[in-house]
């Protein structure tokens, strides 16, 4: 009787131990995969802006792999893509700024950008849902963008409201 009860428990023991791991392959595939759809779109810039930025390469080298985001498929293209941003990011940090855009707004809305970007790759070092971190990244990145627009657009001279005399 005690060998019957011994061998019943080892073979539920067993088939239990089998299940789990099933699902756990499963579980940590479906989490793999990015649907960008509903990502929210890069802001455009007006064509002065444009023209401006088309002649600052390490903006344009960043602007290219800001573009590449919305190509990943998974969680590893996502993780490839953040790291070559990031490389991006501190190549247009230490870069020469355009006249019109070595501004502290600029500069502070790049910052911005930077903290959401490495806040996205927080989550996937951690392993957490990363959708959240990257819609906040991509309305910084479209902030940054739309501060250029705003820079060009206000003529307002500053030299005038500082003078004093």
């Amino acid at each position: 009787m005690h060998k019957i009860l011994i061998i019943g428990l080892l073979l539920s023991i067993f088939i239990s131990c089998k299940d789990k791991t099933q699902e756990v392959a499963t579980d940590s595939n479906s989490g793999y995969e990015l649907s960008t759809e509903a990502w929210p779109n890069k802001l455009r810039v007006n064509s002065e802006v444009r023209a401006i930025l088309a002649e600052w390469p390490e903006y344009v080298a960043m602007d290219v792999s800001f573009d590449a985001l919305y190509n990943a498929a998974n969680i590893e293209d996502l993780r490839l893509t953040l790291e070559n941003i990031i490389e991006e990011q501190k190549l247009l940090e230490v870069s020469e700024y355009p006249e019109e855009f070595d501004k502290p707004q600029i500069k502070s809305r790049q910052k911005v950008f930077k903290t959401y970007v490495l806040k996205v790759k927080g989550d996937l070092i951690y392993r957490l849902d990363p959708e959240a971190s990257v819609h906040e990244m991509i309305n910084s990145y479209n902030a940054l963008r739309n501060q250029f627009n705003v820079m060009l657009n206000s003529r307002l001279d500053t030299k005038l409201i500082l003078d004093e005399e």
